[in-house]
């Protein structure tokens, strides 16, 4: 969503309000099973001093494949953003600074980019999910698996002889 801005530019103290839908397809990653409707943003540009102040809360209800288990459940993200838009955001070095396109701004780029920038590295679905198991598969949160534990090979010979001595 393009926002024109030329009205409040030149004028500390004045505010543009506005409401969005963010692309969906631009905010996909692989744990992503799918959104549960639109994801939104609402917010202002103010002019505060001369300096271009973004502030937005995004609302993304998800559901999302846990990076343990494999299990899908629901997240919900309400993540508030602020940004500083500027004519020469090319020469500056902060991650939070978005460049204006002559008068306006592209709400949608700005908030995209600042919500993939926040994503979880990981998706548990819960803190304690133990996983699955790596030698039979089975989900650990629903109980201990039936396989033995696996010996380091480079311990084989000292379970061997732990073996001949537990016999004697």
């Amino acid at each position: 969503m393009f926002l024109d801005l030329h009205e409040i530019i030149e004028v500390p103290g004045r505010s543009v309000p506005f409401q969005c839908e963010l692309d969906g397809e631009r905010l996909s990653f692989p744990t992503l099973v799918a959104f549960n409707g639109p994801v939104t943003a609402q917010g202002q540009v103010k002019n505060t001093a001369g300096v271009l102040e973004l502030t937005a809360e995004v609302r993304a209800d998800m559901t999302v494949r846990c990076d343990r288990c494999g299990v899908p459940f629901e997240k919900r993200m309400t993540p508030r953003y602020t940004a500083v838009l500027q004519a020469d955001a090319e020469d500056a070095d902060s991650e939070d600074v978005f460049p204006l396109d002559g008068d306006g701004v592209d709400v949608s780029d700005v908030l995209e980019t600042c919500l993939i920038l926040d994503m979880d590295q990981k998706f548990l679905c819960r803190d304690d999910c133990k996983g699955l198991c790596p030698t039979c598969g089975k989900d650990l949160n629903e109980g201990p698996c039936g396989c033995k534990k696996q010996i380091d090979p480079r311990m084989a010979a000292l379970g061997r002889l732990l073996d001949d001595i537990q016999e004697v």
